[in-house]
């Protein structure tokens, strides 16, 4: 792999004089974007890859795009763009419309199956993207969606409508909002769109699950290495990965699929999911959180308490059984939901990962919605790169982007990018004098710190915090006990100001109403918004101008020593020796508290204030891990009262 290089600096002109500038929408670039597009387009021009970090307000969409869209042209490829948000998609959008007032471009965006979905026996209940994609398919099968009979039906206006959103850039808000009013199947017109546009703005399933990629590819009508990918937020990738190879069921499930199997007369079924709902609930009686179960527990369970003498032909028995299930469930105009299905294919799975290192299986014991103690089982993937290595490989060209993904070797190497991959890291647009960031020493939430007067101490720096900022604060905590205690020891009483907070189960809706609610306080002297680092509220919600002006960070988020965490450690450990904990423990929380940190600086006038409260922060090995453009002003504070306080004075008392 080839060394990390900064970008040397570009002029204006350079951009103007190449391909890119023909879908360049602005009439300037911003600082270092140049540098930015001319990087990508060297790369892509070669057919190589890039991983490449770029700060926040670099304006990395448009850079990414007017990069990649000449050589889209040229070959008759397709650029897929993928991000984790809605939010995301619809700036891939709004970005390509810009383009489209300068240069022809066509582009949608796509969201998933339930959210695009008309038919009711699909929006009344909630699913997962599998479960939609199999609904669907079923519905359509059994001729029982009027909203995909209508575009066959009506095919004269269906073709006509397809033409006209086809030659240029629609969000899929406004098509599903076409769909409507004409009883059209939205999900199915933009999967027909596909092949005619130019670029696809889309979630990381459609493109990293195996099976939903095949779906996607037969409706581009274009293999992969006809793409050019664009993976935006990319620091999310690895978790995401590891979790579309991972796979688990409930207790509830196995709960369910007993009721199920009763009532449609599957004796031996009924039988086999009580035997497994015993031995899931004695081995959640023995654990306090999880544990992991040995490979061959399924097979063991199956051998020792059932008749059953092939497993695996059982297992797939169950399978098929959930399917005739579901046909059923259907004809009698129900919801074909199937818990002996979900078994079934949880079982399958697991069987296919008894001899795989590269997964671990586990039992956890957890609280419900309603606080009632649940458990399930587990199969938990541990190489996200059994997902992207196989779509990375074959694409035309990768381009990797995230504001936070040093050290960028790290990355490469678990997500197994091409060896040939450039890696870049572009300098920061933000003037230095609008970026204030400091570690305050004396403070941890270290496990054998966690005293009262600690969290106390704690409340008292972000105090000071609270009453040297103009406006809005927020505050992410390293996890929900730690914001507990924060609030135990009087937080919300010592700041004065109204306090937003997020908590366990937080749903998206209430999550983004509490966050508007906050941001609709900055011009009111202010609010202080608590949540937690890798939550919702801390990580792809900006918040531009007055709506932050500072953020404190509380603790480096190490995620707990769980038997998965371990596990996840001593597998890298195998992979990558010296570096399994590095790579399994120590980048995730620097992620978390980078992307925490960066709330507040979104455009290039905003000045943000980012304060660390925990001394490890200052170990020359955490600070390695933060983005240069957070190292480069980054200072380090006593352990005295007052020092947090001058600072701020000092740096929001040049704008005031």
């Amino acid at each position: 792999m080839p060394n990390v290089h900064h970008a040397a600096g570009l002029s204006k002109v350079v951009l103007l004089d190449s391909k890119s500038a023909e879908y360049f929408p602005y009439p300037e670039v911003r600082p270092h974007q140049g540098e930015f597009i001319k990087t990508i387009c060297d790369a892509v021009e070669e057919k190589h890859s890039v991983l490449i970090e770029g700060c926040n307000g670099l304006g990395k969409t448009i850079a990414a795009l007017s990069a990649c869209l000449p050589k889209a042209a040229e070959k008759g490829m397709k650029i897929l763009y993928v991000a984790r948000t809605h939010r995301q998609h619809d700036r891939v959008i709004q970005e390509l419309k810009a383009v489209s007032r300068k240069h022809t471009v066509s582009g949608i965006s796509v969201r998933g199956r339930h959210e695009m979905c008309l038919n009711p026996i699909v929006t009344d209940n909630v699913l997962d993207a599998r479960s939609a994609m199999d609904t669907c398919e079923l519905l359509k099968a059994r001729g029982r969606c009027r909203f995909y009979a209508n575009m066959e039906e009506k095919s004269g206006e269906y073709f006509s409508i397809q033409q006209q959103l086809s030659a240029n850039p629609h969000g899929a808000s406004e098509i599903q909002s076409v769909c409507r009013k004409r009883q059209f199947c939205p999900y199915e017109f933009v999967k027909n769109l596909m092949a005619d546009v130019r670029v696809v703005a889309l979630s990381y399933l459609y493109v990293f699950d195996p099976m939903i990629r095949a779906l996607l590819l037969k409706s581009l009508k274009i293999p992969l290495n006809r793409v050019i990918l664009i993976v935006d937020e990319a620091h999310n990738l690895p978790e995401t990965a590891a979790d579309i190879a991972s796979t688990s069921l409930s207790l509830f499930a196995v709960r369910q699929a007993e009721l199920e199997a009763r009532r449609f007369g599957y004796k031996d079924v009924t039988e086999f999911a009580k035997i497994v709902r015993s031995e899931i609930e004695k081995r959640i009686g023995k654990i306090d959180k999880e544990m992991l179960v040995p490979p061959d527990f399924l097979l063991d369970l199956v051998r020792d308490k059932t008749d059953v003498q092939e497993p695996r032909q059982f297992f797939e028995q169950l399978y098929r059984t959930g399917n005739v299930v579901r046909r059923n469930l259907l004809l009698e105009g129900r919801y074909p939901r199937s818990f002996i299905h979900s078994m079934g294919d949880f079982f399958l799975k697991w069987l296919e990962t008894v001899e795989d290192d590269s997964f671990v299986h586990v039992a956890s014991k957890y609280f419900s919605k309603y606080r009632g103690i649940a458990g399930k089982l587990e199969v938990v993937a541990l190489d996200p790169s059994r997902i992207t290595e196989p779509v990375f490989s074959e694409a035309y060209a990768n381009v990797i982007m995230s504001g936070t993904l040093q050290p960028l070797g790290a990355y490469a190497r678990i997500t197994r990018l091409p060896e040939d991959t450039v890696q870049a890291v572009v300098p920061s647009p933000f003037p230095p004098e609008n970026i204030m960031s400091v570690i305050s020493l004396g403070t941890t939430t270290a496990m054998e710190k966690r005293t009262p007067q600690m969290f106390r101490k704690i409340v008292r720096r972000i105090e000071e915090v609270v009453e040297n900022t103009p406006a809005n604060v927020g505050v992410f905590a390293a996890s929900f006990e730690v914001l507990d205690r924060l609030k135990a020891e009087g937080l919300e009483d010592a700041v004065g100001r109204p306090t937003f907070s997020e908590h366990r189960g937080m749903s998206s809706r209430e999550n983004e109403r509490m966050v508007s609610d906050f941001k609709a306080r900055s011009p009111q002297g202010g609010a202080l918004l608590l949540g937690v680092l890798g939550g919702r509220s801390s990580e792809g919600v900006d918040y531009p101008g007055d709506e932050m002006n500072s953020v404190v960070i509380v603790g480096v988020p190490y995620a707990e020593p769980t038997p998965r965490v371990n596990a996840q450690i001593n597998y890298f450990e195998k992979c990558f020796p010296d570096f399994g904990r590095e790579y399994g423990y120590v980048i995730p929380a620097m992620k978390k508290a980078s992307q925490a940190a960066g709330r507040p600086i979104r455009t290039l006038t905003d000045r943000g204030a980012m304060v660390f409260l925990d001394h490890r922060f200052a170990t020359s090995y955490c600070q390695s891990f933060l983005p240069s453009w957070i190292r480069q002003n980054l200072k380090i504070l006593p352990d005295n009262e007052g020092t947090i306080a001058n600072e701020l004075k000092a740096f929001f008392g040049e704008t005031s």
